[in-house]
């Protein structure tokens, strides 16, 4: 689950300087990674919930942290999302939803490469 987080942080930054690169203005690169933090951060905080051992007691217990987990994680997109026009001057709204698909995609690509991200140990 923490390389899925490791391998967005990787993306959004990588769409921010591609953003400033193409348009040359630091608040559309700031939009870029805007949008990539409204994916990364809601994302690491829901690995830690489902990762901590309160989530492991039983699976009542796991059902429950991981609805909760997701709702925060959606509260938190929903928040930074909207906080986004104070942050950042003059905010870009394409290349923040630019930022926000990209790094959100990454989900699909750890689906695809599964032995990439989740590596089997050998028996």
């Amino acid at each position: 689950m923490w390389r899925v987080v490791g391998v967005q942080v990787v993306v959004g930054v990588l769409v921010a300087l591609l953003a400033w690169w193409i348009s040359g203005r630091q608040a559309v690169a700031y939009s870029a990674a805007c949008g990539a933090f409204a994916v990364i951060l809601p994302a690491a905080l829901f690995a830690r919930g489902l990762t901590s051992p309160v989530a492991s007691v039983n699976a009542g217990a796991a059902v429950f942290g991981f609805f909760l987990w997701e709702l925060v994680k959606i509260g938190l997109t929903l928040a930074i999302l909207f906080a986004a026009p104070h942050w950042v001057k003059d905010l870009s709204w394409p290349a923040m939803l630019v930022g926000l698909v990209v790094t959100m995609k990454v989900y699909w690509l750890a689906l695809g490469m599964r032995r990439v991200f989740y590596p089997t140990s050998p028996t």
